[in-house]
């Protein structure tokens, strides 16, 4: 089977070591507003109380538990992690709770102002601990920032890394691992679920790779809503042409001039294809699409990317959001995609 390039490959190391919780200073109180979030789930019998903040490392959490803890989600799918209000309730779920699993590398900016208004002292498993984030040249690019080191480095660099299957595997890791020293965890369960979800991850990182190396180099050219597939860009060596808000954050607006220089970018390099995502309106990538002659990707088929979809969609899971991505992708080059491997069906 095909493998990653050899700078790609160099980057995968063995697990690291978790962030414990250290003290957090808080720059203001949290506004308790009400939010609608996932409810924990209703199987687990008298297991550990977890709390996941994002769609995908509360994904991560469930594949490695199971049943076998309360697991508490934050953001509900379609909730930007760039600016949220925990609710109340929320904040009591989290002042219980035996663990803390953040995406880290500065995603939930608001985090240390949760944990200290709900008086959090349980175990905090950052899934970026020891991940090389990427920052932004003046083209958007992706370029080598640092390793990460704590949940609330805000300004570290570019925190999406879930958008790399193989970064994916890592951050799954770094939470098996953090899991692993919290008090009432099944170590056998969580072991196993480990191994299981690793294989299906490892699987899934060789079918988009085996189906994009069909492309030809030159004709990998991307367009997206925002600065969140860097990563996957970088690992299967597409070429970013430009997003619609050249920002990591989703909840930034471009500028006219900003549109304007993005439209002639698309017709220089020929894209045929603008992607919207899901948790993101998608009247920017609709406009710049028809200015630009490119067909645009919404509604059912905008790509996955701050969020996960809704319970039955296609990205309700991190497996299936990939799978969904890469597919509209290839498709988008004219490419019809191989069968999904065995170990990634239902």
């Amino acid at each position: 089977m095909p493998t990653r390039s050899d700078a790609h490959a160099a980057r995968a190391t063995r697990r690291l070591p978790v962030v414990a919780a250290g003290a957090m200073l808080a720059a203001s109180a949290l506004a308790l507003t009400a939010c609608a979030s996932p409810a924990a789930s209703d199987d687990a019998a008298g297991g550990p109380a977890i709390v996941a903040t994002t769609t995908q490392v509360g994904d991560f959490t469930r594949e490695l538990l199971g049943d076998t803890a309360e697991i508490t989600q934050l953001l509900p799918p379609g909730q930007s992690a760039h600016s949220f209000d925990p609710s109340a309730a929320q904040l009591l779920a989290l002042s219980n709770a035996d663990a803390l699993v953040v995406n880290g590398g500065g995603l939930e900016s608001w985090i240390d102002d949760a944990v200290q208004a709900s008086g959090f002292d349980g175990e905090l498993i950052d899934a970026s601990t020891g991940i090389e984030l990427y920052g932004t040249d003046d083209h958007g690019h992706g370029v080598e920032a640092e390793a990460t080191g704590g949940a609330h480095d805000h300004d570290a660099g570019n925190p999406h890394i879930w958008t790399d299957p193989e970064l994916a595997e890592r951050m799954v890791e770094n939470i098996a691992a953090g899991l692993s020293e919290v008090p009432g965890v099944d170590a056998v369960v969580l072991e196993q679920n480990e191994a299981d979800y690793v294989a299906k991850l490892d699987a899934l990182d060789q079918w988009i790779e085996q189906n994009i190396a069909a492309v030809p180099v030159a004709d990998r050219l991307l367009v997206t809503n925002h600065d969140a597939f860097t990563y996957f860009i970088d690992a299967y060596e597409l070429t970013f042409v430009g997003s619609i808000i050249p920002s990591f954050d989703d909840n930034a607006e471009p500028s006219a001039a900003e549109i304007d220089a993005l439209v002639e970018r698309i017709r220089a390099t020929g894209v045929e294809a603008v992607f919207s995502e899901a948790s993101i309106s998608a009247k920017a990538a609709e406009t710049i699409g028809s200015e630009a002659g490119a067909t645009v990707y919404s509604g059912p088929d905008a790509l996955y990317g701050d969020s996960l979809g809704v319970e039955g969609s296609e990205g309700q899971t991190y497996l299936g959001s990939q799978l969904h991505n890469a597919r509209l992708i290839l498709e988008s080059w004219g490419v019809t995609p191989t069968e999904v491997p065995a170990a990634l069906q239902g």
